[in-house]
């Protein structure tokens, strides 16, 4: 089946087959939070991004295999509800931004700073800090060697526009910058886009929106 990245709390996980990795897209809690299952095809190690609530639905998904490591994007509580008890039940290392760490009750094995690799398997994953939605929130872009790059967003960039920032225009400023230097401006249009909540998009949907998100400043 033809991936979609629509998924909806209860109902089936989506999975999207790329020739080296394997990205299962899941919906879990009150606030229906993405949480994404990377598996190296090459090696079956597994990293999941955001342990973010409904623990058995998440160890479900992962299987007997368990993960190497979980990856929070940042430190709201939505994106770590499960956090604990995933890891209890795995033992797998602990990533999050060095900036946000502090923020996360389950501590940080690794603190990831910009332009850092993560891997999994085979698999690398370069890490980017995006400041404005919180002070270390991280996004996850793969440069798929067969095909266009993925990108896994948190709450920074979304379908319409990049995170939350409270109105503050000073954090809103910070966020649409780095997002444009750090996204926009080196991948491609054809960039799939995974955020913490709701659809996927591509880099080339929204690029043309970047303007009007400016001027009407969220």
């Amino acid at each position: 089946m033809t991936y979609s990245g629509r998924v909806t709390v209860g109902g089936p996980a989506d999975v999207h087959e790329l020739k080296d990795l394997m990205i299962t897209k899941v919906a879990v809690g009150p606030m229906e939070n993405n949480a994404y299952l990377l598996r190296c095809r090459a090696t079956d190690e597994q990293l999941l991004i955001d342990a973010a609530n409904d623990a058995g639905t998440l160890l479900g998904m992962i299987g007997d295999d368990g993960i190497a490591s979980v990856v929070t994007t940042h430190r709201h509580g939505d994106h770590w509800q499960a956090l604990a008890e995933v890891v209890a039940a795995t033992g797998a290392r602990t990533y999050a931004g060095r900036y946000d760490a502090e923020g996360i009750p389950v501590p940080a094995d690794v603190l990831v700073d910009d332009g850092d690799v993560i891997r999994v398997g085979q698999v690398e994953l370069t890490a980017r800090r995006l400041v404005g939605h919180t002070p270390g929130s991280i996004a996850l872009v793969y440069d798929d060697p067969h095909g266009h790059p993925h990108v896994f967003t948190g709450d920074c960039l979304f379908p319409g526009g990049v995170g939350n920032t409270h109105k503050d225009p000073e954090a809103f400023a910070s966020l649409l910058h780095d997002v444009e230097t750090k996204i926009f401006d080196v991948l491609p249009d054809e960039t799939w886009v995974y955020p913490g909540h709701g659809d996927d998009t591509t880099l080339g949907a929204e690029r043309p929106h970047l303007p009007e998100w400016r001027a009407r400043g969220w």
